[in-house]
């Protein structure tokens, strides 16, 4: 059975890509599909977990501003082989564009008692990282946030645009978990942490 199975993998499948369905986009006259407060409301019942995404300082930046993250609930595994993960930010953050330019990140999964250090995260216009416990992970040196419950060292691989939102790719080049690894994880749904 199994020399069957390497037959039929070396065996040459090629599969015909299926058409690209025609893209557009809701125009000015048009009505969008679905009303937005309505679209958050529904999606609000997926309970997601929550992570902030780190990213180290790049030399030469904002005269050496340091280190960057942010809160991030819309983070998911991608593919085993190669190792990817995504994550979602706005257009408008402006966060990442730092991000972007250091080209790596290492996203912090939260525990059930990391809450505060989420808010701390998604506020804008503070120093983030004032009192926060974290080292250098090991290939990126972006910040790893200490009482996590793992972390994933990644490279940017791919950014590609969804709406208002652009989905990343990263590349894992290390990933362990953290002290806070027993811990349950920290979920958002409708709106609140769980």
């Amino acid at each position: 059975m199994a020399a069957a199975a390497v037959r039929y993998l070396r065996a040459d499948h090629t599969v015909e890509a299926l058409p690209r369905p025609e893209l557009r986009c809701v125009r000015e006259d048009e009505r969008a599909p679905v009303d937005q407060g309505e679209f958050r409301r529904v999606l609000g019942s997926f309970a997601s977990g929550v992570t902030v995404v780190t990213a180290p300082a790049v030399e030469g930046e904002d005269g050496g501003a340091g280190p960057v993250g942010f809160a991030c609930q819309s983070f998911s595994s991608l593919s085993l082989d190669p190792p990817l993960v995504a994550f979602m930010v706005g257009r408008t953050s402006t966060t990442w564009p730092r991000i972007a330019r250091a080209g790596v990140f290492c996203v912090n999964v939260l525990s059930a008692g990391q809450a505060g250090l989420c808010r701390a995260f998604a506020a804008s216009g503070t120093d983030k990282f004032a009192g926060v416990a974290h080292d250098a992970a090991p290939v990126s040196g972006a910040p790893r946030l200490a009482g996590t419950l793992a972390w994933i060292d990644c490279a940017v691989h791919a950014v590609h645009t969804g709406g208002d939102h652009l989905v990343v790719v990263g590349r894992v080049n290390a990933l362990g978990t953290g002290e806070g690894a027993e811990e349950p994880p920290l979920l958002f749904h409708k709106g609140r942490f769980l």
